[in-house]
């Protein structure tokens, strides 16, 4: 078989394949890449050295050991730009004709990793929010059966809080099974037709004694729009998002009473349910964290509101599965808007 021909069969072999490959020459040149592994590596260049097309000295090292005549190898690295990204390999030799090349497979495992990483936290976040009030139970448990045995007044105090913590780790749990069951569903799509006025309504009239405690009035501009969803997931998007503008906007003693506009409109095929205060606003920083579980701005501010640090993770996988989407606009300073997208019904 000549050059040429042993070329072109090795680059119809690895086109074939629908991971990304590239086959290196004894001289550590990259002598073919299918197309899965040019999408990855939009600038590698074929007959050129290795480390002119990728800058990993670990590949590079066990290309060489592999191409001297060592046994395949399966490697990592982590490439940090444009962005980091973790890539792993499996770098193996064939004979073609009388010469040696080493095929090296690839895997881009960065999103593998950030989700491993997602679950490692998820459970310590989980396991820590849970421990805190837990131990005050027990804490307050050991007082009342030992020392506070005959003292009505500590006795009626330490319920007191025994029955907030208890109810913190309640929501907790309850927003636990909530995002557990969303996520198993979240590949169907919710069809039934919801009225995001009569939504609004009904979670305005159940927190109106909440917002008349914090000082706030509730503005509503609502008119009859029908999405496509499922009208007990936007009964939970709608009541979070305007419970949260209700505590997070709450005038300081001496300060005005304050507003929260609620407003529904429909754009290109999308109805959006928008909640805007006028609160201390939020740092550019903090935005594209805020749906992440258990991320608070201010810890302390959110655990004495009752917060659990899932109510905004569990209104962006509401709004995915109703292939919608949350945004967020705003400033310190100058309040915040979060706006819930969701397809019209038609």
């Amino acid at each position: 078989m000549t050059a040429g021909r042993d070329a072109a069969l090795i680059s119809a072999l690895i086109d074939a394949m629908p991971e990304p490959v590239l086959v290196i020459a004894g001289s550590l040149r990259l002598s073919a890449a299918n197309t899965p592994a040019r999408a990855l590596f939009p600038y590698l260049r074929l007959d050129a050295p290795l480390a002119s097309s990728l800058r990993a000295v670990d590949l590079h090292d066990a290309v060489a050991r592999v191409l001297a005549g060592g046994p395949a190898e399966d490697i990592s690295w982590l490439a940090r730009a444009p962005v980091e990204r973790l890539y792993q390999a499996r770098v193996a030799a064939f004979d073609s004709g009388e010469a040696r090349h080493v095929a090296v497979t690839l895997h881009d495992a960065t999103e593998s990793r950030r989700l491993e990483q997602m679950r490692v936290d998820f459970v310590a976040n989980a396991s820590h929010e849970l421990r805190t009030p837990l131990a005050s139970l027990l804490g307050f448990i050991e007082t009342l059966i030992g020392p506070a045995r005959d003292d009505s007044a500590a006795r009626e105090k330490f319920l007191g809080i025994m029955l907030h913590q208890a109810r913190r780790m309640a929501r907790l749990v309850d927003d636990l099974l909530s995002l557990s069951r969303i996520e198993q569903t979240l590949h169907v799509q919710p069809r039934a037709a919801v009225d995001l006025a009569a939504v609004v309504e009904q979670v305005r009239d159940a927190l109106s004694p909440l917002a008349k405690d914090n000082r706030i009035e509730l503005v509503v501009e609502a008119r009859k729009i029908l999405v496509r969803g499922d009208r007990d997931e936007l009964l939970r998007v709608a009541e979070n998002l305007i419970e949260n503008a209700i505590k997070y906007s709450a005038p300081e003693p001496g300060q005005a009473d304050r507003k929260v506009w609620i407003s529904i409109e429909s754009h290109d095929g999308v109805g959006i349910l928008s909640v805007r205060d006028e609160g201390p606003g939020i740092a550019p920083e903090n935005i594209p964290r805020l749906t992440e579980r258990f991320y608070r701005v201010d810890v302390g501010q959110s655990r004495a509101k009752g917060g659990t640090g899932l109510g905004l993770a569990l209104v962006k996988h509401i709004l995915a599965r109703h292939r919608g989407r949350l945004s967020i606009q705003s400033l310190p300073g100058e309040g915040a808007t979060f706006s819930a997208h969701a397809p019209l019904f038609e």
